[in-house]
């Protein structure tokens, strides 16, 4: 549950101050993760700031400032510092100014996903950090998920920023160390949200050579379950966010059943 910046004490403010130069913050308008998000402006620029003092947001919080510390990639925006004090972990991002990707089909913002993919699918997830299994992150597993490469899981248009400098991902929250290709299908309901069919989506995500080497009934075990997952979460919640993802996934995984149907024994 997001707060309001007001209820950061006289401490943590002063301290954000002597850092940024400033304590003037825009709350973000988007994303609920992190107790406190906001761009503070001070003489220093601009900083994209969280915060956090509950068991939960703090866990949370330090693991992502963990990852986009070992990330250490041009995609990644880097960590300008990171304090403690008064119960509260507070944590500067570099500001990354531009808009949310748009991902619908014939988008240019597609072409800077792709070259993002790339770079993304070649980076092996840095030793030295606990990261996420496939299980934890997910909630279901399969052995063909796991593998080495650090993937983002959670690449919604809210979390791409198309920039001067091209496409950042920000919120590493939930980085997962995988196999290349649990980026790709969890990609799948973020196109199918943006316009793109099913087919279209599998069709767009075949230009990356991990789901060509992927076993097609692997990706009916993944939608299926994926799908189930949040089929799961809407019956249990009225968040609008929820029933979007169970209805994108439960979408997906009917286009893979039909396509079972259609298979050549």
């Amino acid at each position: 549950m997001r707060s309001d910046w007001t209820a950061l004490p006289d401490a943590v403010l002063t301290a954000i101050a002597e850092r940024a130069g400033g304590t003037h913050a825009t709350p973000a308008l988007s994303g609920d993760h992190a107790e406190i998000a906001a761009t503070v402006t001070g003489d220093k620029g601009k900083v994209f700031v969280k915060a956090a003092s509950s068991d939960l947001g703090v866990r949370s919080l330090r693991y992502e400032l963990l990852a986009s510390k070992a990330i250490n990639q041009s995609y990644a925006p880097a960590i300008e510092w990171d304090f403690e004090t008064d119960g509260w972990l507070v944590v500067g991002f570099e500001h990354v100014d531009g808009p949310h990707a748009d991902l619908s089909p014939a988008s240019p913002d597609l072409d800077l996903l792709e070259a993002t993919l790339k770079q993304l699918q070649e980076t092996p997830a840095p030793g030295g950090r606990p990261w996420f299994s496939p299980a934890a992150r997910l909630g279901f597993t399969h052995p063909a998920m796991d593998g080495d490469t650090l993937v983002h899981t959670d690449l919604s248009p809210t979390n791409l920023i198309v920039s001067p400098h091209g496409l950042r991902l920000v919120d590493w929250a939930f980085a997962t160390k995988a196999a290349p290709w649990v980026e790709l299908a969890l990609l799948v309901p973020w196109l199918i949200a943006s316009g793109h069919t099913p087919q279209q989506a599998e069709q767009w995500l075949a230009r990356r050579p991990a789901w060509g080497a992927t076993n097609p009934q692997i990706l009916d075990e993944f939608a299926s379950r994926n799908a189930a997952k949040w089929s799961i979460k809407a019956q249990q919640s009225t968040a609008g966010w929820i029933h979007d993802l169970a209805h994108w996934t439960g979408h997906w995984s009917a286009y893979r059943r039909k396509k079972v149907l259609e298979r050549p024994d």
